[in-house]
């Protein structure tokens, strides 16, 4: 775990903290969803008062939005990855076999589940001071403006400038428990002959990730 505390610029002194936030549930009772909890709070607080901070001239409703963009289950698996936090993730059998590691949901909660440990072990000060570090190019990225319109409504407008089709968007799997199920969706753009596929807690969620996927895509055309 000497590598994860290196990415995160953060050394534990209680590190069975650090141990239970990576735990997930599927290993047992000892697992990381209260430190989930808390970690979703903290996190909640300190980017809302950072971009309270930078955009005082924009409204309420403009703050939640580009809140939830920037604290959304994709953009912390992304920040998830590049702490390589997925090394480091304790899951059970069934989680290892399926390839959970991988899964987006539960990088996004034990990325929260860290920083939910990390203001246990310490004060506010110090996760305040952590996750601004991971948020740094985001939040200098961050534009009010973009971040309003969603990823579908972003494609949607790219692809009628250039008078291409609309996507499809398919749900082609569910998976899991009725309180904890996966959905699985396919988007194509059937006259340039690309399509991806992303799974979410919800189809909305899944709708989106596939695409912000494929505005990367479609932007390299």
């Amino acid at each position: 775990m000497e590598k994860l505390q290196k990415n995160i610029d953060y050394k534990f002194n209680n590190i069975d903290l650090l141990k239970q936030s990576l735990t997930h549930r599927s290993v047992g009772k000892q697992n990381n969803e209260r430190l989930e909890f808390l970690g979703d709070s903290v996190l909640g607080l300190i980017i809302s008062r950072e971009l309270y901070q930078r955009f005082p001239l924009i409204d309420e409703g403009q703050l939640s939005h580009l809140r939830s963009h920037l604290v959304r289950g994709q953009t912390l698996a992304k920040l998830a990855k590049a702490i390589q936090l997925s090394e480091e993730l304790i899951l059970g059998q069934g989680e290892l076999k399926s390839g959970g590691f991988r899964r987006e949901s539960i990088l996004a909660d034990a990325f929260e589940a860290v920083l939910g440990a990390i203001f246990l072990d310490s004060d506010y000060s110090t996760v305040n001071r952590v996750i601004l570090n991971l948020y740094k190019e985001l939040l200098d990225e961050a534009n009010p403006e973009t971040s309003l319109k969603d990823f579908k409504t972003q494609l949607q407008e790219i692809l009628q400038k250039r008078g291409s089709d609309l996507p499809q968007y398919d749900l082609i799997k569910t998976s899991g428990k009725d309180h904890d199920a996966i959905f699985s969706v396919r988007c194509s753009l059937n006259n340039e002959n690309i399509q991806v596929e992303k799974s979410a807690k919800s189809i909305k969620r899944a709708e989106q990730a596939c695409a912000e996927a494929l505005l990367v895509m479609v932007s390299k055309l």
